[in-house]
């Protein structure tokens, strides 16, 4: 398979593994996304039956033909900063590259979908958005949240996060905590004169070593959790005994305990200690009982497992619209320097989703697949 990339301007008619290859090469790291939101706009604007809005450096592309039920398929311009995996190769028809798997080849999976299926069976919002890889309040579905709500309203939603092809269904939440230890500053050649800040954290490694995080089993699909050290932070120079450390772990909770239920386990299992909270996000449920899930679930015979990590699921599911990953790419790889998505994921997940579209109906109350 030959692959050749181009910057601009996006031709959404290419073949999906061009287009993929073509989104990868356009850099694109969290706060940077203008040049690709400006092609994707650019690109969404030449086609008569979407009308697009821009918020940001978020692209939104929606029809209007009152079918009834509306459904969102989203997925997020952004990625994590480049590791030497720009520009694109390809190998045993894989597409390497920074963001193949986390998730330009959803991205280009949506685009296509919205340039050509012209006359789906329900309303669809398009949402492509940024900064998703860093912290919520950069978020684009968050600021659309507040300058646009109205946009996020729908009877169903997909989120097109690397899945395997599969339907991962809810989220983990997470939550960030720093735990900090004090001592007494001292000249480090009369260390017996202060008390060192960062032997104090002893104690904090010894409680996340034994710590045995739980697998709670929701709508039949087993979840992992995991409570971690991710940074340690502390001393002032290298003759100076430090007078505080910190530790910051991270919390990766199953969706059946709420946000302040997650807070309250972490500062149980930390008793004693100081714990500051810098980030949270709730979990959500997978909802598989949800007449709209049973339908996409039929549309598409994918399989369904857990989802291990967090995604903007949480935010559609927490204003009671059930939502689902599914998108090409391996998770477990995303981030790395080796990244790639399968052309043959790319192709089945586009033609589930094409169907679903057009011909196995949309998304409805009562359950049923017409």
């Amino acid at each position: 398979m030959s692959i050749t990339g181009q910057l601009a301007p996006l031709s959404l008619d290419a073949e999906l593994p061009v287009l993929t290859a073509t989104l990868i090469d356009i850099p694109s790291e969290s706060h940077g996304e203008e040049q690709i939101a400006n092609l994707v706009e650019q690109a969404l604007r030449a086609y008569s039956h979407l009308l697009v809005t821009r918020i940001g450096n978020s692209v939104i592309a929606t029809n209007h033909a009152d079918r009834g039920d509306r459904i969102v398929i989203a997925g997020h311009l952004d990625t994590v900063p480049a590791n030497g995996n720009l520009p694109h190769h390809v190998r045993a028809e894989r597409i390497y590259g920074l963001g193949a798997a986390d998730m330009k080849g959803g991205v280009a999976i949506a685009l296509q979908l919205a340039a050509t299926v012209v006359e789906p069976l329900c309303d669809v919002t398009y949402i492509f958005y940024e900064s998703e890889e860093v912290s919520s309040e950069f978020n684009g579905l968050e600021k659309i949240s507040k300058i646009a709500p109205e946009f996020l309203e729908a009877d169903f939603a997909v989120l097109m996060e690397p899945s395997n092809a599969n339907i991962e269904a809810g989220c983990q939440g997470t939550i960030r905590a720093n735990i900090t230890t004090h001592g007494e500053r001292a000249h480090s050649a009369r260390s017996w004169m202060g008390k060192n800040a960062i032997h104090q954290t002893r104690e904090i490694l010894e409680i996340l070593e034994n710590y045995r995080p739980s697998s709670p089993v929701i709508d039949g699909l087993t979840y992992r959790e995991g409570l971690n050290a991710v940074a340690i932070t502390g001393g002032i120079a290298g003759n100076v005994i430090p007078d505080r450390c910190c530790v910051t772990v991270n919390y990766r909770f199953a969706p059946d305990r709420s946000v302040e239920e997650a807070i309250a386990h972490v500062r149980e299992v930390f008793s004693g200690c100081e714990v500051d909270i810098a980030d949270q996000a709730p979990g959500a449920l997978p909802g598989l009982s949800h007449p709209a899930a049973r339908a996409f679930l039929a549309a598409t015979g994918a399989t369904v497992a857990p989802k291990f990590g967090w995604t903007d699921v949480a935010r559609f599911s927490a204003m009671g619209t059930p939502a689902v990953n599914y998108g090409p790419g391996d998770p477990s790889i995303a981030h790395s320097k080796g990244e790639f998505v399968n052309v043959e994921e790319l192709n089945s997940v586009a033609t589930n989703l094409r169907r679903w579209l057009t011909e196995q109906g949309s998304p409805n109350h009562d359950g049923l697949v017409p």
